[in-house]
This record gives C-alpha cells, sequence and structure tokens, in this order.
C-alpha cells in the first residue's frame, strides 16, 4: 500500500518517516512468520525504562477483535505494584516500524497531540490498527524483509517539577508606616545614621539619614534615603517596587515636610533617597518644629509595594 494512502486509514493517528531511530527502545523479531503460528494473543517485550518509569512493548501479531485485517502495537507501563494508591503518569510517546529498504522509520503517534493518563485502570495505550496485514507482509515496503521485522518506541513523561510566581502590587500594605526618631540630634557627629530594621511586603528595610548632608550637599542639606536591607536575597534582575512618602515631621504645627516617590529596587540598586531633603537652614529654624527637644523624626508611609512569591 503506498504510504500516503497509508496515513489516512486512521481518524486521529497521523504517519510519518523519518531518519533517527527510536530513542528509548527497539524490539527486532526473526522468523516472524513463525509467531503468528504459534497462536499467541500477544508477544510482550522485556522492560525497559524511560523518563523514570519501566515500559514494556506489547505486539499483537494476529488479528484483534477490533482490529481485524491490522497489525497491533501498545505501550505498557510495567512493575507499578509499588506505586502509592492512586497513582498515575502522563505521557506522550511515539511507536516506530523500520522500512529496512529506505532506511527510515515509520513513526505513528496520536493525532491530537494529547498526553496519555497511564494508572491502575488504564496501564497500556496503543494503535489497534498499526498497519494492514497486507501492507506489513508487501516486502516492497519494506517493514518485513527477509522474514525479520524491527518495532520501537519513545517517550516523553510528564514530570511537573515547575515554578511559578506571584506579583501583587500591594496599597497601602499593613505596617507600612516606620518612624526613625533621632534623639540628641544636634550631637550627631558621624557622616549617617541607619534606623533599626523594620518590614513592610516581606522585605526588610531601613532608612538613612545625613545630619549634614552627603557629597556636594555637606553643610548645605539634611539627606535622606530608603535602604533595602535584604537586597543580597534578590535573584539577580528581580527588582521590587516601592511608592512612598518619606518626610520629616514638624512636631509643632504638623507641617510636614515630606517627598512622594517611587523607586525598583534591586541588588544594583539598593538605595534611593534625596541628597537635598531639605536645607539646613530650613531644618533648624525654631519656628518650623522639624526639630524639637533636640529630636528629629523622619517617617516613610509605602503607599504601593510589590510583593513577589514564588512557588513550586
Amino acid at each position: 500500500m503506498p504510504f500516503s494512502a497509508m496515513e489516512n486509514q486512521n481518524i486521529g493517528v497521523t504517519r510519518s518517516k523519518r531518519d533517527l531511530p527510536p530513542a528509548h527502545f527497539s524490539l527486532k523479531i526473526q522468523t516472524y512468520s513463525l509467531l503468528p503460528k504459534t497462536e499467541v494473543e500477544k508477544y510482550d517485550s522485556g522492560v525497559f525504562e524511560a523518563g523514570g518509569h519501566k515500559w514494556r512493548l506489547s505486539l499483537h501479531p494476529n488479528e484483534t477483535e477490533e482490529g481485524i485485517g491490522y497489525i497491533s502495537l501498545y505501550l505498557a507501563i510495567a512493575e507499578t505494584d509499588t506505586y502509592p494508591e492512586g497513582w498515575e503518569v502522563y505521557a506522550d510517546y511515539k511507536l516506530f516500524l523500520l522500512d529496512h529498504l529506505q532506511k527510515k522509520y515509520l513513526t505513528v503517534q496520536d493525532a491530537d497531540g494529547d498526553m496519555k493518563r497511564f494508572h491502575k485502570e488504564k496501564t497500556e495505550w496503543g494503535f489497534t490498527k498499526l498497519l494492514t496485514l497486507e501492507a506489513f507482509k508487501n516486502s516492497s515496503n519494506g517493514y518485513l524483509v527477509d522474514d525479520c521485522c524491527e518495532f520501537g518506541a519513545e517517550i516523553f513523561v510528564y514530570s511537573r517539577n515547575s515554578e511559578w510566581e506571584s506579583l501583587a502590587m500591594v496599597k497601602e500594605p499593613s505596617d507600612g508606616t516606620f518612624r526613625y526618631e533621632m534623639e540628641n540630634f544636634s550631637a550627631k557627629a558621624q557622616p549617617s545614621y541607619y534606623s533599626k530594621v523594620f518590614t513592610v511586603g516581606e522585605r526588610n528595610w531601613k532608612l538613612r539619614v545625613w545630619p549634614k548632608g552627603n557629597t556636594a550637599q555637606r553643610d548645605k542639606a539634611i539627606s535622606i534615603y530608603l535602604n533595602l536591607d535584604d537586597w543580597k536575597s534578590l535573584p539577580p534582575k528581580r527588582a521590587l517596587y516601592v511608592k512612598y512618602k518619606l518626610r520629616i515631621l514638624d512636631q509643632v504645627s504638623g507641617k510636614h515636610e515630606q517627598i512622594t516617590g517611587t523607586h525598583w529596587f534591586s541588588s544594583s540598586s539598593s538605595e534611593w533617597g534625596y541628597p537635598i531633603f531639605m536645607t539646613l537652614d530650613k531644618l533648624h529654624q525654631d519656628s518650623n518644629g522639624f526639630i524639637k527637644d533636640n529630636k528629629l523624626i523622619a517617617e516613610i508611609e509605602f503607599l504601593t509595594i510589590s510583593v513577589i512569591k514564588v512557588y513550586s
């Protein structure tokens, strides 16, 4: 039978030919003509391994009630006695028959491409109508040559070992406001001071205050920054979004000095803020109330923060 005609023998089955042999198992049969005469219903191959499971091929050399006039070939999962109750294995497979003349492999597979579910009540899948007996026995087709033939199997087992990620943009997160109270502010002699670590959005943060300014703003302005304390735990190229209000509190009249900003924090950009948050002249003016009883209060309010969770 011409191969083009054979392709449409069964709805839902595709047939093609390829040069590569089966990746996992081949079954070579010599003096094939004697096998059907034994009246054996089926021949089960030895067990082979693929995708972490044991398998075998099951060949029906004689006609079956469902496949009159055809040779049938099935893939069966084997040695499942130790599997847990309710086990199931999903696999995509291809079955093969060697064309000796063209040195190519007839490749038979389900057209829908769906994974097949192997389980206790359904341990084998395959093709009742793999090939007509007429086409198989016709030596000009190359499948049975010198009374020898070769079948094969290739199996891809679906193993869910993936991770998935959840990204949430959380507005007004709980415990999203933190105050850093700097007592005895006029005596602060170090260039900068860190607050204690606080947690927002499952991440650790600190405020950093330069009482007399940093870099070019030294002795001109107070500088304030938000610092991602646990940046080392971030995977490469992972970033966290924050929208915030950063302020210095007016402890007298409540007219706070504040800046609203945004930033994507990452391992390469773990600190963000303002070298000129407020001039020192404005900060130290008594009527503004920013320093009271020699205490300055810096505050950060998280308006929105990205929260990323990875599941496996």
